[in-house]
């Protein structure tokens, strides 16, 4: 018990906690603002290993960090708004595009890794995010830049969401369609706009583990985490701040059974380990999505003039 307080204590620990979050806050900010306008978007997945290629291949062939995390947003904007034609305009299921998106999206990143790089046996690497060392809170200090952002982005969005006319518009998109054309807005243009955004918020969760976490680009490194996003978002209550607490919650977990494996703790085997973030997850998921007051127009398609 003395060792996990110790743990629990010590800096580095949430260091890697905010760490781990990072890249879920981004995907998970996304995730919520398209179900907010009443899409699912189950492409956040392949949205995330498209904008981690994408931000990584454009630094490596010579520019910016920023204009790699550029590159990944307007990747997963680009995605966002093929999910777009196919849900809000075409009407098509939003399950089964957002799945056909995450194929099309994690195979078109294989496939441009291996013309790109066709006799590499190693991922090449690039010269990431530094930490911000000047900063004055010692677990942002050993953070990026992309960590500050994405804790940036959670008040932005909420007051977006819940202080300005076009947040009232996009959550009335996904709660009544009819009353957002009975005022003479345009329900497909706001929930194109909103999945477009909330891709681009995806592509850069995916830009962060290639651009901050990681140096280098490989396969299966996004590992689920766009699956986890979906399920903080029910977690939220489709809520920014419940977004970053559920974020920060999964990543402690995955953060503790880290430091467990590499401790050796107790006679477990590194199984368990490996799924108690996950098992938590699920969890809090149960208690939560009990309680969650969802977007009443989620998944519905909506064609002008209906009622």
């Amino acid at each position: 018990m003395s060792e996990l307080l110790d743990l629990l204590a010590a800096a580095p620990f949430w260091v890697a906690v905010l760490r781990i979050a990072t890249p879920l806050i981004f995907g998970t900010l996304g995730v919520l603002l398209c179900e907010r306008a009443g899409v699912l978007n189950l492409g956040v997945e392949g949205i995330m290993v498209a904008g981690a290629f994408a931000g990584w291949l454009t630094v490596y062939a010579g520019q910016g960090l920023w204009s790699g995390v550029l590159v990944a947003a307007a990747v997963g904007a680009l995605l966002g708004l093929l999910h777009a034609f196919l849900t809000v305009t075409l009407a098509l299921s939003q399950h089964v595009a957002g799945l056909g998106l995450t194929l099309l999206a994690t195979s078109l990143a294989s496939y441009a890794y291996r013309v790109s790089f066709p006799k590499v046996e190693r991922p090449p690497t690039i010269e990431a995010f530094e930490p911000m060392q000047s900063l004055p809170v010692p677990v942002l200090a050993e953070q990026t830049p992309l960590t500050l952002l994405a804790l940036l982005l959670v008040p932005s969005l909420a007051f977006l969401l819940h202080r300005t006319p076009i947040g009232l518009a996009i959550r009335m998109a996904g709660e009544n369609p009819a009353a957002v054309e009975s005022q003479g807005l345009s329900v497909a243009k706001l929930r194109t706009g909103a999945v477009v955004a909330g891709s681009a918020l995806m592509g850069v969760a995916g830009a962060f583990l290639t651009l901050s976490a990681f140096n280098a680009f490989y396969f299966n490194m996004v590992n689920g985490r766009g699956w986890v996003c979906i399920a903080l978002v029910v977690f939220a209550s489709w809520r920014p701040g419940k977004a970053l607490l559920g974020a920060l919650l999964f990543a402690f977990f995955d953060a503790l059974q880290l430091r467990l494996q590499q401790g050796g703790a107790g006679a477990l085997p590194y199984q368990f380990y490996l799924m108690l973030p996950y098992a938590m997850a699920i969890v809090a998921l149960v208690v939560m999505a009990r309680r969650a007051a969802y977007p009443q127009a989620l998944m519905k398609p909506y064609r002008k003039g209906e009622r």
